[in-house]
């Protein structure tokens, strides 16, 4: 089995930062809309100017802004990925693209048109991330979805030569059960936190699990 991509999501504080900088995260997220795990440009601008983050990537989610204020920051922050989470069209994606030398992808809820959802934005973007549809929130509930969609899901992103990243309700105790449907990427938030702050041990726990899982199933 070919290890998943691995995204830690809102990060929302220097020592967030420090904490998932040490990790095997493949991107790191921070969130420029409503939420509370809100940031802001500029602060997230001061920590990776003190903190040494590698090769890992920087994603920036939003939710229903103007392109030229995600291009503005995208651009300010050298963003490797804009994640658009709002009620954008494929139009907006490809708009952005011209707009921020950066990969676009769009996060989609599961649901029965998921897939036709992934159609409709192929050549809009870049990637995917499939998250549960939890009624008044966008992303961030810690709940899963039902994993057994995830390889039509990946898949179809295959077909695309898209990435695609399963969220929602992925924590060291569940690890185990999504690894088993090959999911290409793997994005977490509240699965790799205590008390709000992003936790070292929560942390090492699942990339342990992980790495066991995937070598046993090689």
């Amino acid at each position: 089995m070919k290890k998943p991509e691995l995204k830690y999501c809102g990060i929302r504080s220097l020592q967030d930062l420090q904490t998932a900088a040490t990790s095997q995260a493949d991107y790191l997220g921070f969130i420029f809309a409503e939420s509370k795990r809100k940031v802001s440009a500029a602060e997230v601008k001061q920590w990776c100017s003190q903190v040494h983050i590698g090769d890992k990537k920087r994603v920036g989610v939003f939710v229903n802004e103007k392109n030229a204020n995600i291009a503005r920051i995208a651009n300010d922050l050298q963003l490797d990925v804009i994640q658009l989470h709002g009620d954008e069209i494929p139009k907006d994606a490809v708009n952005l693209r011209s707009l921020a030398d950066c990969e676009v992808w769009k996060a989609l809820h599961h649901n029965q048109g998921t897939i036709q959802q992934m159609k409709r934005f192929a050549a809009a973007v870049d990637g995917f991330v499939i998250d549960s549809s939890v009624k008044g929130m966008r992303g961030g509930s810690g709940i899963s979805f039902s994993w057994e969609s995830v390889p039509a899901y990946q898949q179809e992103a295959e077909r695309t030569k898209k990435r695609c990243f399963i969220a929602g309700g992925v924590h060291p105790e569940t690890i185990a059960g999504l690894l088993k449907w090959r999911p290409g990427g793997i994005d977490l938030a509240s699965g790799i936190e205590r008390n709000g702050k992003k936790d070292q041990i929560l942390i090492k726990l699942l990339e342990e699990r992980m790495n066991h899982y995937v070598s046993i199933s090689k």
